[in-house]
Formats: structure tokens, sequence, C-alpha cells
């Protein structure tokens, strides 16, 4: 079994009104079937109401499933004694970072979690001085959250759940509230994490160019995945990808109106850089 999975996966949110009877209710997630292998790096994308976000907090064990299992390290979520043991295995990171740092200064706030989990203090320190060296933040350890960027936040809210030792994070939108060289900055720091560390990731977000580099695409509509494979495959189903709501990244959609236009490019190009590789030879015979 992968590290996440996922059999017949559905979460009912119900909306009652004010004499507590049901007035409606919304499936958010309908019999969702998925594996996710251990140190895989897969981007989840969906338009807003998709389900992609209630699908993060499963993971995380914040909403229990309406019907269906979901197992995270063969632990199943609706089991409430293995809740704080999945929490410990995958940590969350939110879209907002002043929702998840609470320390007055940098180091601090990445120790409060392993100190919470009643982590040795002399270990506490050690986990402080990795976490904060892993997403580059070691020079602003002492500083206070509040004088940080964007960017550097979302960075010290990931080390807070590095310094917790999780083997998988799960990234909520984290780049929705950043500037491009925020966003930038942040999905580095995951990829660099992902690579050294072996740790798995699942990144919700609504930016193909975040997708671009994961080693799986995961497109949920209306609650289902609707598409699943490599970043190359999927983005090559440009016209696909926009009946769900979606767009693709920009060098995609050039290489894909150009070949709509007669030039003999290859499918599924993802990347501006390979765009002007494939086109350089093309231009030069003309």
């Amino acid at each position: 079994m992968g590290i996440i999975k996922a059999a017949r996966l559905v979460h009912e949110y119900i909306r009652r009104n004010e004499d507590d009877k049901v007035e409606e209710i919304k499936r958010a997630l309908d019999g969702v079937d998925v594996e996710i292998k251990a140190g895989d790096f897969v981007a989840v994308l969906g338009h807003n109401g998709s389900g992609k976000s209630t699908f993060a907090k499963h993971v995380n064990a914040l909403l229990a499933p309406t019907e269906g299992t979901l197992w995270v390290g063969g632990m199943d979520t609706k089991e409430e004694s293995h809740v704080w043991d999945i929490r410990k295995l995958a940590g969350m990171v939110f879209q907002n970072p002043d929702n998840q740092i609470i320390g007055n200064i940098v180091e601090e706030d990445v120790g409060f979690g392993p100190e919470n989990l009643g982590v040795p203090t002399e270990e506490i320190w050690r986990r402080v001085d990795e976490s904060l060296k892993a997403v580059g933040m070691t020079a602003y350890r002492l500083q206070s959250p509040n004088k940080l960027s964007g960017g550097q936040k979302q960075r010290v809210a990931i080390a807070g759940v590095m310094a917790m030792k999780p083997r998988c994070i799960i990234l909520d939108e984290p780049t929705a509230m950043l500037d491009p060289n925020g966003r930038r900055e942040v999905i580095k720091t995951v990829h660099a994490l992902n690579r050294a560390e072996g740790i798995t990731v699942l990144l919700i977000t609504h930016y193909m160019e975040e997708a671009v580099d994961a080693d799986r695409v995961i497109v949920m509509d209306d609650g289902r995945i609707v598409m699943d494979g490599k970043p190359r495959e999927i983005f090559s189903r440009v016209q696909e990808l926009k009946s769900h709501g979606l767009d693709v990244p920009q060098a995609t959609e050039l290489a894909y109106e150009l070949k709509e236009a007669g030039l003999p490019l290859p499918e599924g190009i993802l990347s501006r850089e390979e765009l002007v590789r494939e086109l350089a030879p093309l231009l030069s015979e003309r």
C-alpha cells in the first residue's frame, strides 16, 4: 500500500437551517480512488470547488470520510485513535502562513511543534537548526516573523512542519497569497525537500506552472479524479484540461496553438526553454 490510499472516498458537507433541518447536502468528494507512493511529488489541480482542498484535509485527518476509506501510512483516518499519529506522519501547510505562525521569534515558532510532541530540548534545537537550514531561513532565526515577506513566512511555516519529522507534507495552495517571486521561492524549497529528504509532497494548487516539475499530476473536478498522469501527458491534453475549467502553462498554450496552425511541434511542451529549443531549428529552416 502507498503512503496515501483512498478507496471510494466520499465527503458530504451538510448545511442546516435555524431549526437544524437539513437544507443542502453538497458532495465535495464523490468516490475517489487513488494511491500515492512514498517519496513522490504529486500536484493536485482543480478549479475552486473541485474537491482538491477537501481531499487535502482528509489526508491530514482534519476531516473524516462520509463514506469509503482513506489510509495514511496504513492508518485509517476514521479511527480516532490514529488521528495524532496521522498528523505527525503527514504535516499540513496552509494557504495563509499567518494562520500557522504563532511564535514571536522564527526559531521559537519552528520549535513549537516538536516541543508539543514531547521531544527533548536538545533534539528540538537540532531539528530547528536542520529545518531552518533546509528552507534557507537560518539567517532569519532571531527575527520576528512579522518582519518577513510572504514567501519567507511560508518557508518558516514549512520549517515548522519539517521540524516534526513528517514523512509527507501536504501544501494546500501555499502560494495563493504570494507574489511571483514568493511563489517561486516556496515551490523551489518544497522540491529541494522532496529530493534531499525523500519526503512525499502533496501540492494542492491552481497554478499550472507549479505542477510542471511534479512526478505526477492529478486533476479533480466535481469531487472526482478526472485526469491522472505525468505532467507531459496531462498538459498535452489542452482541450480536456480546459473542459475542466483549467488553463495550461503559457508555453504549453503557445506550442499548442502553433501546432494547430501547422508547425510540427511535439505534444506536451512544458517550458519556455523547451519551446525555444523546438522552435529554433524550424525557424532556421524557413
